[in-house]
């Protein structure tokens, strides 16, 4: 490829990367909860900066990087789209990476040359062994640029770069390099393969797709487009999110003509949104690619009596879940040992991985309630984690524990209330309080949190993965704590928590903008931990594999005589007509939402909110049809163009710039503003195989479920994903200024009565902002700069919605 200006050298071989650990002193922190920590205009640079970064920028920023490791290639990197050379992750403590990467340059002529290197951390730049200059702006998650001149021989020349940063939990580490001018010259490949072989495996590893976007039966199926054309072999490493420490590996011979690899049955496999880490091979040459799906087992139908289903979830998460201190809870409680489990996690608690806390507060309810089901060792090594952990940011430590956001600050204010309640005389040794104390302080900081969630909610307004945080959290204190005023607190913000869940589900599945979202909690639509509560408490959901809150909540209402509304009502929406429900979430109500759901139809959206501004992982608008959790559809313009990363935006995940959303019932707009660097692209996630039938015309694509159809309408063609990741879910609208109209409608019988129907939508922009849309049902609809929207005689208008919100139903 000749190269351009601009162009980005894509193809690489990679080191090793080093890895090691980066203790300071032990310091405590200044700072709060920060409710908008997320809502940042500087292309999401968090602010907050731990004592680790502040001591590691001293020593080492804006100084020539301190070169480590060896330059001994052990992967090949291809690029699958994406510029950057990423080998981002989740790092639980701090971490010092370093590795090396080796591409070449082919010159015509021997010359001068400028490059431009792009990174977060540190890098040094080595031209065909000689250096050619250093940057070190070690940002955390922020790219900085410097150039550089370098001089070029004729023919080959051998570029090599030493890229190093601190991890400190989700971790950009990453580089990119970019030509600028200089002789004519190509991007060669480094590897020490023929380039045949090289293309071989990245075009079948550039095409491969899973068959289905989701898996509740039979064979999970790789469809393997473009034949590796050898013998070679495919390793297969399963994984979950992040946070998931579960995984399998798995080998397979791959021919030379075959066009599918079954990797098993979906009951090989643990359930949940799994990422599949594949390493193709032919000729001695490797490369990997991770693709992501979702992986159901069928459950059946659920019992009929709450008592059934309270009793169901906790045998399923006592068997299913993945080993952690929430399925030890759940085995204690049905009676089934689970000290091998509990010791497994104690070191992570105790050293303060980031998440600790989302293990200590299910660890202290088995303190609390079944001490007697565990081994007096056991019992002394828990109490010895609860004495040595860090319980807030002010007291000392050495960690990368996330303090700041809500979800976060609600545990730890629980597990410092309920620790120090279980050992009151004993002496926590970070704070040097005793346990009388230590439980005060984490009273008084409870009580805070519920005042601030009393009157603003959650900042992560409607985010499937944080609700179950929050009842973790909230459950327990309803269950253990000594004090009547937060138990009695506790308990109304679950249920208030439950109604939230059920005023935007669609027959039980969660449908809305989320304030926060992942790849793996969007598209994981029958596993994520709501559709298990929703099985528990409405009769309709499926379990997976990982818990936050079920148990906790089974043994609320089992046990502690929690009392919830019956909302299955409105969960499981089954009447003629429809619900709108309108609030606002997070302090000064900062987000207004909206949500419209009928028989068969539902969309959720976030209005008048940060139009234009950089995005983080806010999803704006999601929409689903008929009866299968997996006919959803959701547009964003994507942080980063390869999938199943860490970015945040991701590919799908979040948005690299907030769109103008707005919606009235089952019609809205979606405007998107974008600026460079953003990917030159929004797309929508339109799981064609999900639908009863779709159909993608030109800049209209459609699709019916169950009698409901669903229609995308596009400022230009839409161009639908055959191959890769996402083939046949992705529908893709060139530039990032696309603008898009969804319409949902009930009685939609087949595919051209809906594009009769609702085809010919379109919107005027006017001068002053106004945007029009004439509606068969609806009429003239006007959306206005303002977030108003005035049709059918009403006016919506988002500034007067409170926090309590407001249900309309019509007939």
């Amino acid at each position: 490829m000749t190269l351009n200006p601009g162009d980005a050298l894509r193809y690489w071989q990679v080191s090793d990367v080093v890895v090691d650990r980066y203790d300071v002193a032990d310091a405590p922190l200044l700072g709060e909860m920060d409710p908008f920590f997320f809502l940042t205009k500087d292309k999401n640079f968090i602010p907050h900066e731990y004592p680790c970064r502040t001591e590691f920028a001293a020593q080492y920023r804006d100084k020539r990087p301190d070169q480590r490791g060896v330059a001994k290639w052990a992967v090949n990197a291809l690029p699958f789209g994406q510029d950057m050379l990423d080998l981002s992750g989740f790092w639980f403590r701090p971490t010092r990476l370093a590795a090396w990467a080796r591409t070449v340059i082919l010159a015509d002529d021997a010359g001068p040359a400028r490059l431009r290197l792009t990174t977060c951390g540190g890098a040094i730049l080595f031209v065909n062994g000689t250096e050619a200059g250093w940057m070190a702006p070690y940002l955390r998650n922020y790219n900085g640029g410097a150039e550089f001149e370098v001089d070029l021989r004729a023919g080959q020349n051998e570029i090599t770069v030493f890229f190093d940063d601190l991890a400190e939990r989700d971790t950009r580490f990453l580089f990119r390099l970019d030509w600028l001018d200089g002789p004519t010259a190509t991007a060669g490949l480094p590897f020490d393969a023929p380039d045949a072989t090289v293309r071989s495996v990245e075009t079948l590893l550039e095409q491969m797709h899973f068959d289905r976007p989701a898996y509740d039966d039979g064979e999970v199926v790789l469809v393997l487009p473009s034949p590796l054309g050898a013998e070679g072999s495919a390793a297969v490493v399963i994984e979950g999110d992040f946070m998931s420490h579960e995984r399998m590996d798995r080998r397979y011979p791959i021919t030379a003509d075959q066009t599918r690899l079954v990797l098993g049955h979906v009951t090989d496999f643990p359930a949940d949104f799994r990422h599949f880490r594949i390493t193709l091979t032919r000729d001695g040459f490797a490369a990997t690619r991770t693709l992501g799906v979702e992986i159901a087992h069928p459950d059946g139908p659920a019992p009929a009596a709450q008592a059934d289903r309270v009793a169901e979830a906790l045998e399923a998460v006592a068997d299913k879940a993945e080993p952690d201190t929430v399925c030890a809870l759940a085995r204690l409680a049905t009676g089934r040992p689970a000290d091998d489990m509990i010791l497994r996690v104690l070191p992570t608690i105790k050293d303060c991985w980031d998440c600790a806390d989302f293990a200590l507060v299910p660890l202290l309810w088995s303190r609390m309630r079944f001490a007697d089901r565990v081994q007096p060792e056991t019992l002394a090594q828990i109490d010895d984690t609860i004495l040595a952990y860090r319980y807030w940011m002010d007291e000392p430590g050495n960690d990368v524990q996330w303090y700041f956001s809500e979800n976060h600050a609600l545990l730890f204010h629980t597990a410092a209330y309920l620790a120090g309640h279980i050992l009151p005389d004993a002496t926590f040794r970070r704070s040097g309080r005793d346990g009388h104390a230590q439980s005060a302080v984490g009273a008084e900081r409870v009580r805070a949190w519920l005042d601030h969630f009393e009157a603003c909610e959650m900042a992560e307004f409607n985010s499937a993965p944080y609700f179950p945080i929050d009842l973790k959290g909230l459950c327990a204190l309803f269950a253990l704590a000594s004090d009547a005023d937060i138990r009695d607190r506790a308990g109304k913000a679950v249920a208030r928590l439950i109604e939230l869940v059920a005023n935007s589900a669609h027959q039980g599945v969660l449908t809305a903008a989320q304030g926060r979202s992942y790849e793996h909690t969007l598209r994981a639509g029958a596993t994520l931990e709501l559709s298990a509560i929703g099985r528990m408490l409405w009769g309709q959901g499926h379990f997976g594999a990982r818990f936050h809150c079920l148990p906790q909540l089974a043994l609320c209402l089992r046990d502690h005589s929690l009392e919830l509304p019956d909302l299955s009502d409105r969960a499981l929406w089954d009447r003629d007509g429809g619900q709108e429900w309108c609030f606002s979430q997070g302090e000064g109500r900062f987000a207004q939402l909206y949500h419209w759901k009928t028989r068969d139809t539902a969309m959720g959206s976030a209005a008048h909110y940060r139009w234009g501004d950089w995005g983080y992982q806010e999803t704006l608008i999601h929409a689903r049809i008929g009866r299968n959790p997996q006919a959803q559809v959701w547009i964003n313009q994507p942080g980063e163009l390869i999938q199943s990363g860490y970015g945040r935006p991701s590919y799908w995940g979040g948005s690299a710039s907030v769109p103008r959303v707005q919606q009235y019932r089952g019609l809205a707009v979606v405007l998107f503003d974008g600026v460079a660097p953003q990917p030159d692209l929004t797309h929508a996630w339109f799981p064609e195989s999900m639908f009863d039938a779709a159909r993608v015309e030109d800049n209209v694509a459609m699709a019916t479920a169950q009698g409901a159809g669903l229609l995308l309408v596009a400022s230009g063609p839409l161009s639908r994903v055959s191959e890769g990741p996402s083939a046949g879910n992705e529908l893709r609208l060139e530039g990032r200024d696309g603008r898009w109209i969804v319409r949902l409608t009930e009685g939609a019988d087949d595919l051209d009565g809906l594009r009769d129907r609702f085809g010919k939508l379109s919107l005027i922009e006017k001068p002053d902002g106004r945007i029009l849309v004439t509606d068969p049902d609806y009429g003239s609809v006007i959306f206005c700069p303002d977030g108003t929207v005035e049709a059918e005689g009403r006016k919506l208008d988002p500034s007067q919605w409170t926090v309590e919100g407001q249900r309309t139903i019509t007939s």
